[in-house]
């Protein structure tokens, strides 16, 4: 199992030199990634400084060597594909090939889509992921993409650099489970990103629902796919390292393949920088 530091885009991590220290520290520390949010208000009732993204990650980028990075995750339903895939790929050329793409629907919805006129319809935001995501893929190869779809097109367009990870970076999706759809879809990729409608974010799932959501994935996983797949569960624990080992060991047992670190979400630190410094500080979970 590996393990990451998942931070939100606001508060605190705005600012990209916050976030390069962070990924400097959580590299020394020996975590094995850093993850960031991508909102653009979230609950809009709350006045917040928000980070780009992809600015974020890059100051991450320039302060760090090994670890990767990546987003928990993209609302692709409300980028243009080909802006998107322009600004993986230049971040994956940027950290020689470091990347990991989370992608999902988003949300609130009502919040970051609504806000701004885009369509709120979670069945029309669900064609343009699935869409999106396979126009992102084409497009990280560097070969020409002609494409007509529901929602997006392209006329013999060719966007480099092509990303350094070959055929592309890793792509995890996520969604709620114990809802099937999103998990179909994270099957067609490379890893699942699930939260659960019995714990919120930045709590620990139930044992057997993880057991249960792998089983599930692992079911609808195309024959011919190769290579591995990954299951990203998180949550918050404590920093003595043998405590946190008897936490998420039983989720290790359960197929899960990668610990998040998160601050949970009522918490009031949850954009700040000392306690996620602090945990960072201690180490991960699984040396």
């Amino acid at each position: 199992m590996r393990c990451s530091i998942n931070i939100p885009n606001f508060g605190d991590f705005a600012d990209p030199r916050t976030v390069a220290t962070v990924a400097l520290a959580a590299e020394r520390a020996g975590w094995d990634a850093l993850f960031v949010w991508d909102h653009v208000v979230h609950h809009k009732r709350l006045r917040r400084m928000f980070g780009d993204p992809w600015m974020l990650l890059t100051a991450a980028a320039l302060a760090t060597s090994r670890i990767k990075l990546g987003t928990l995750v993209t609302p692709v339903a409300r980028r243009r594909p080909q802006q998107l895939a322009r600004q993986v790929a230049t971040l994956d050329v940027l950290s020689g090939g470091r990347v990991i793409f989370g992608a999902g629907l988003g949300g609130p919805i009502d919040d970051e889509y609504g806000s701004f006129g885009e369509p709120t319809d979670p069945v029309v935001l669900a064609e343009r992921l699935d869409e999106g995501l396979g126009l992102l893929g084409r497009y990280w190869s560097g070969e020409p993409v002609t494409h007509r779809g529901r929602h997006f097109r392209a006329d013999e367009v060719t966007l480099l650099p092509a990303t350094v990870q070959r055929p592309r970076p890793p792509v995890w999706v996520a969604g709620f489970w114990p809802h099937r759809r999103p998990m179909r879809r994270a099957a067609q990729w490379d890893g699942a990103v699930p939260l659960f409608t019995a714990a919120t974010h930045g709590h620990l799932p139930p044992v057997d629902q993880v057991r249960d959501l792998v089983t599930y994935v692992h079911r609808h996983r195309d024959p011919d796919q190769r290579g591995p797949f990954d299951i990203v569960i998180g949550g918050a624990t404590p920093g003595a390292p043998a405590k946190a080992r008897d936490l998420i060991g039983p989720l290790a047992d359960a197929g899960a393949t990668w610990w998040d670190e998160r601050q949970p979400i009522e918490s009031e630190q949850l954009d700040r920088l000392p306690p996620v410094l602090r945990r960072i500080e201690q180490g991960p979970p699984v040396p």
